[in-house]
């Protein structure tokens, strides 16, 4: 994770700061931004790995931002982490339908928010044994763990990290129930009250670009989710 580059866009000098020591602490580089123009002007042009980012923020807002970086092909594959003193389920739903990966409500710990960067960040690198992977099939569905690929077709679908690792583990174990709870130790690495229902928000954008290929993904009520076998 060394050498990895943070943009951190918060109007919070403050929380800017805090944020920024425990940050290089773990070894990151980092660019802090104060207000909504400036984070989207620097996030499109220097492309960092990671973004931290504020959803209450002068000019532009957070979820705008968001919006406007996942839907361009140079900065769709950013992962991005809100951070929001809302706390109000709605928000946190549309920033995941927009393709953030995670959130963090404020007031947080720094320490707990750098676990979430690494954890996420992790979710960007190839599994170690992927190599070693083959490719796993559903029709015409063809997801490519050592690529980092899924393609319906000729066409690729452009998956963030956390949706391509969902996928994934959803076909690996093709049949099986897999619950919320495996699918948040299996695919964020971690998990909390209140959490569950990112799942089913992440599962429902994961279908949306699957198109037709959607009814591989099988809602078993009360429980979780399972890859149809058929």
């Amino acid at each position: 994770m060394k050498h990895k580059t943070i943009l951190l866009v918060e109007d919070d000098s403050d929380i800017a700061a805090l944020v920024d020591w425990h940050l290089k602490a773990e070894g990151f580089s980092t660019t802090i931004r104060n207000d909504g123009n400036a984070g989207l002007e620097t996030a499109m042009a220097e492309k960092p790995d990671l973004i931290l980012l504020d959803l209450m923020l002068p000019g532009i807002d957070g979820l705008s931002i968001c919006k406007t970086l996942k839907r361009s092909r140079e900065t769709e594959h950013i992962p991005i982490i809100m951070l929001t003193a809302r706390g109000e389920e709605v928000d946190r739903i549309v920033g995941f339908e927009l393709g953030a990966d995670d959130y963090m409500v404020k007031p947080f710990s720094p320490r707990e928010l750098v676990l979430r960067v690494l954890a996420v960040l992790k979710r960007m690198e190839p599994d170690e044994d992927s190599g070693k992977q083959t490719s796993l099939k559903y029709k015409d569905l063809i997801l490519d763990p050592e690529r980092f690929t899924v393609k319906i077709g000729e066409k690729k679908i452009n998956l963030t990290a956390t949706e391509f690792r969902l996928l994934k583990d959803l076909i690996e174990n093709r049949g099986k129930v897999r619950t919320r709870d495996n699918l948040l130790d299996r695919v964020w690495g971690y998990r909390f009250d209140g959490y569950a229902r990112t799942v089913d928000t992440h599962i429902r954008r994961l279908r949306s670009k699957l198109g037709d290929y959607a009814d591989g993904i099988e809602t078993v009520r009360g429980v979780g989710y399972r890859f149809t076998e058929s």
